[in-house]
């Protein structure tokens, strides 16, 4: 409250207010300031490559997007519900912006979110077999409320999975709901990624199925 104090003083000696309403004042300066240090702490611990807004996306710009998002668009809609968005299109068509954007979102909602390139949430993954470290890093993802997962099921950028990665997968371990994933194709033609077609299909079905929203852009 000392930051605003003397404005505050030169205010309430202005309008002429009351002790109670110059307390209240005071009171909301610091709610204020206490709500907008935990939104900058969430987002920072989002790890957003850019910080985008809904109210910055330009919904023109394709008018493939469906009209269930705009910025009015809760996150409360998908992720009360446990469930999942899909973003699907060719590179340019702003999946990443509106990834980033609805995690924003979630972060002035109250949730703790996480974007992650899907090529180094592998690649970390990865690296925890080789230092013991995998059940730490697994407990890493499944922290946050949302987990976003940018360009997945893209081959020209992901390693192919390793057997224990694909069976995370297929049983949910390392995407818990809701999730946002964006990718340069459908995630169901993403079979040549997997070790086999049995744990290809599992893993598949469990993203793009359980109340899952899949949004393909042109």
């Amino acid at each position: 409250m000392i930051e605003t104090l003397d404005m505050r003083l030169n205010q309430a000696q202005k309008d002429g207010v009351n002790f109670t309403q110059f307390l209240e004042v005071l009171l909301e300066d610091e709610v204020q300031h206490r709500t907008n240090k935990r939104l900058s702490t969430r987002i920072i611990r989002a790890h957003f490559e850019e910080e985008k807004s809904l109210e910055g996306f330009d919904f023109n710009f394709n008018p493939s997007y469906p009209p269930s998002i705009s910025v009015n668009w809760p996150p409360a809609s998908f992720m009360e519900r446990k469930e999942s968005v899909i973003l699907c299109g060719p590179v340019g068509v702003g999946k990443t912006h509106l990834a980033q954007a609805l995690g924003h979102q979630a972060c002035r909602s109250g949730y703790n979110v996480l974007f992650m390139k899907a090529s180094r949430l592998l690649a970390d993954l990865g690296g925890g077999r080789a230092d013991e470290t995998w059940e730490k890093r697994i407990q890493h993802y499944l922290k946050p409320n949302l987990l976003i997962v940018d360009d997945f099921a893209n081959a020209g950028s992901l390693p192919r999975l390793r057997p224990r990665t694909s069976m995370s997968l297929s049983t949910g371990a390392i995407t818990p709901a809701p999730l946002i994933v964006t990718a340069n194709r459908a995630p169901k033609t993403g079979s040549p990624l997997f070790p086999n077609p049995v744990i290809a299909e599992s893993a598949l079905d469990r993203l793009i199925s359980g109340g899952s929203h899949d949004y393909s852009y042109r």
